[in-house]
């Protein structure tokens, strides 16, 4: 075993939680199961793989250039608004 009851139970107690004993015998056996497959996976010789460091699918510069141009005027932003005042769009109260 990786793991025992014990650092389980250390674990739980930095956490701030509580466990029954059917819990930690089964959060025991779960993290201990992921320490061993961890292990499994480090023991895998990876020398010889490149690493991914490139995307699946091709991607550009999403960004434009910043180009001054018009923009809508106060009458053309306020005309689907459900409730306007003056220049303003009223909105329900959300916080008291």
């Amino acid at each position: 075993m990786k793991i025992g009851k014990a650092e389980v139970a250390h674990i739980a107690n930095l956490s701030r939680l509580e466990f029954g004993d059917a819990e930690m015998e089964l959060f025991t056996s779960q993290l201990n199961d992921i320490l061993l497959y961890m292990e499994k996976l480090s023991a895998v010789d990876t020398a010889s793989v490149m690493p991914a460091t490139t995307q699946e699918m091709a991607r550009h510069n999403a960004f434009r250039e910043d180009v001054v141009a018009p923009s809508l005027s106060s009458e053309e932003a306020l005309r689907n608004a459900p409730d306007a005042t003056g220049d303003c769009i009223r909105v329900p109260k959300v916080v008291e």
